[in-house]
């Protein structure tokens, strides 16, 4: 295997992180020919800094939010680049996705992620979360796929969390218009019985959370989402 010269080791490590956030890792660096030595003695020597088992940040790349979640995204396919994954690799989701999009109040005190297939971690920090998200599920912020506040709100209902919680949320996206409140009545209709409404009717859950913010607000809301 021939050797890399510094120089184009770096310009290497720099094509990887380019539209990851400054980050790479070990997978996606030993796939280019880069042999392990090469990258310890890069950490070693500060060109490279690591943020988690097998994922590195290029030194000297912009500073990033979320950095930790970034790289616990990156772990769920270490070999796969995040420009070539699909959401069965993992999309954000459950409080994760509220931290990330700025919505509601809950404390993201750990890494969620939705993925295609059962999986297990072993890390403490990170929950994951088995389920099929549609295209219509999620979006990609800054390059992250993260699940829309419909499926959003419908994963935290699921989860148990407070129903003020999620209103919160809900108020918050539609606030800013990241997402249309019939498409969240859709999305939150298997729930409604759970809350004493009859079975699938998604306005009427939807109608309640949204007395539960008094937001000036929430008639208009509650008006887009009639059937």
């Amino acid at each position: 295997m021939q050797c890399m010269s510094g120089a184009s080791t770096v310009t290497t490590l720099a094509n990887l992180a380019e539209e990851q956030w400054g980050l790479v890792t070990k997978g996606q660096a030993e796939s280019t020919g880069m042999a392990w030595s090469t990258i310890a003695r890069l950490t070693s020597q500060g060109v490279l800094e690591r943020v988690a088992r097998g994922v590195y940040r290029l030194r000297g790349t912009p500073p990033v939010d979320h950095l930790e979640l970034r790289a616990a995204w990156l772990q769920l396919a270490p070999d796969t680049p995040a420009w070539d994954r699909t959401a069965d690799s993992g999309v954000v989701s459950h409080r994760s996705a509220a931290a990330v999009l700025g919505l509601g109040h809950l404390p993201a005190d750990r890494h969620e992620f939705t993925i295609a297939v059962r999986r297990q971690t072993r890390r403490p920090d990170v929950r994951l979360h088995r389920g099929q998200l549609e295209r219509s599920d999620w979006m990609r912020l800054e390059g992250l796929p993260v699940t829309r506040p419909r499926r959003l709100a419908a994963d935290l209902l699921a989860d148990g969390e407070d129903p003020t919680a999620a209103a919160a949320a809900l108020a918050d996206a539609f606030r800013t218009g990241i997402d249309d409140p019939h498409a969240v009545a859709t999305a939150i209709q298997p729930h409604a019985a759970r809350y004493g409404l009859r079975r699938g009717d998604g306005f009427g859950l939807l109608s309640r959370l949204l007395e539960l913010t008094n937001d000036p607000q929430r008639s208009q809301w509650i008006a887009q989402a009639r059937p």
